[in-house]
């Protein structure tokens, strides 16, 4: 399995033996705003330890850990131009799959013109994006959230993440893949069999988006349990669990 959205910086040692032994064998680490990103400086600091410290703790439990790089939303600082300007340099290392996660929290000017540039870029190097969408007010940013995507960048480079059934029906024919986040408040496992059972399991990844907020590690396990309990066919388990994001990354 593949958990393709997590903040490895925000968990224990131990939750990476946890997610190996339940037979998650790869994960994705996503940069976002574990403490006040004041300055560049933090944020690349950030990114550095995402890819390189939490890297060495997933692998050490038989976790591959991948990592995507990128301003979140809410870690835009003064500075931010020269955490993009790194990006081109940072996404040439071998285990960083994606500029990320990036997108709008409140469609504020600043998160726009960020958001843009962060697209833009990734459309030059012909690199993915993983894309955060919010909790609050979630269908009304992310119509401006996808119109944006749309502007700027070949949809087939797009994860769009944490979708649900609020903002699915804008998202769904995008040539890119959709994330199914489940966690506590966002979505539970059985809400991500019934999406699946309806719109088909082509463009579906699955992923824990384990942070510091309420979060299982194990949600992925748990919900191709419930797959294989719905009689889901194993290749459409292996699919969301595995290979729509194993193509996607190229992992």
């Amino acid at each position: 399995m593949i958990d393709a959205h997590i903040h490895a910086d925000t968990r224990p040692y131990e939750d990476f033996e946890r997610m190996s032994v339940s037979g998650i064998k790869k994960a994705v680490t996503c940069a976002h705003d574990p403490l006040k990103m004041s300055t560049s400086d933090v944020v690349l600091d950030h990114i550095h330890r995402i890819m390189e410290n939490d890297t060495k703790r997933a692998g050490e439990n038989g976790l591959k850990l991948y990592s995507a790089v990128g301003v979140h939303p809410r870690s835009i600082c003064n500075d931010y131009a020269i955490v993009i300007e790194k990006i081109s340099e940072l996404v040439e290392d071998k285990n960083v799959v994606a500029i990320g996660e990036i997108g709008l929290e409140t469609t504020s000017k600043s998160e726009v013109e960020v958001f843009k540039e962060q697209l833009k870029l990734a459309q030059d190097l012909d690199v993915k994006v993983i894309v955060h969408t919010p909790r609050t007010h979630k269908a009304e940013v992310t119509m401006v959230t996808a119109s944006i995507i749309e502007e700027n960048i070949d949809t087939s480079l797009v994860l769009i993440d944490h979708v649900d059934n609020s903002i699915i029906d804008r998202v769904k024919d995008f040539d890119g893949i959709l994330g199914l986040t489940v966690q506590p408040h966002k979505m539970t496992s059985d809400e991500a069999v019934e999406i699946m059972d309806k719109y088909g399991y082509d463009k579906f990844v699955l992923d824990s988006d384990m942070s510091s907020s309420p979060s299982d590690p194990l949600s992925v396990p748990k919900t191709v349990h419930k797959l294989r309990k719905a009689g889901v066919e194993s290749k459409n388990i292996k699919k969301v669990s595995y290979n729509n994001a194993a193509k996607f990354f190229k992992i």
